[in-house]
């Protein structure tokens, strides 16, 4: 079984985001922390976790890239378990048993991404357009004789369709809303 990972390359993640989630956490796709929000009211930091993180469940912060690992059972069970206590403490769900059930939804969303090899690197574009937000997911591969120390040792692979050409990661944290 394979589950995700966030993975910290850099420390870009700690001014992209209020909070940052700590390398090795657990993680889900995390759209549901935005439920109650109007995406295209968000700014700054906020608007930066709705369009490009993953959430990191132990720490409840956000990541720009996961990594799919090996998973065992208890870990899956783990993982569903912490997150519907999550999901009790930070969204009000009414006992243990509900937020089970939500959790469950969002890790095997998690593991229906976990397609490539371990240690593929994912990251997220969200949208909001006509009262429905649209995920896509690209997938980063090492380039050649490479390994996983430098962010710019990665090239992207685009498995999107439609893919968002207006994305600029480096500068995500400082975009300003555009008419």
């Amino acid at each position: 079984m394979k589950l995700l990972r966030t993975i910290a390359l850099d420390p870009s993640d700690t001014f992209v985001f209020d909070v940052a989630a700590e390398p090795g956490d657990w993680a889900v796709s995390g759209t549901f922390r935005f439920y109650d929000r109007d995406p295209t009211g968000l700014t700054g930091k906020d608007r930066s976790a709705f369009r490009s993180g993953f959430l990191g469940v132990q720490s409840w912060g956000w990541s720009t890239l996961v990594q799919i690992v090996h998973a065992t059972e208890d870990d899956r069970r783990m993982l569903v378990e912490f997150l519907a206590a999550q999901l009790v403490d930070h969204f009000g769900a009414p006992d243990l048993a509900t937020a089970c059930v939500a959790a469950e939804e969002e890790v095997a969303f998690v593991e229906s991404l976990c397609t490539q090899p371990v240690s593929t690197l994912l990251a997220v574009h969200r949208s909001a357009a006509d009262g429905e937000v649209r995920e896509s997911f690209r997938r980063l591969q090492l380039r050649e004789g490479s390994g996983h120390g430098k962010a710019f040792s990665f090239m992207e692979v685009e498995d999107d369709p439609e893919p968002d050409s207006g994305l600029d990661l480096a500068h995500l944290g400082l975009e300003t809303r555009r008419p």
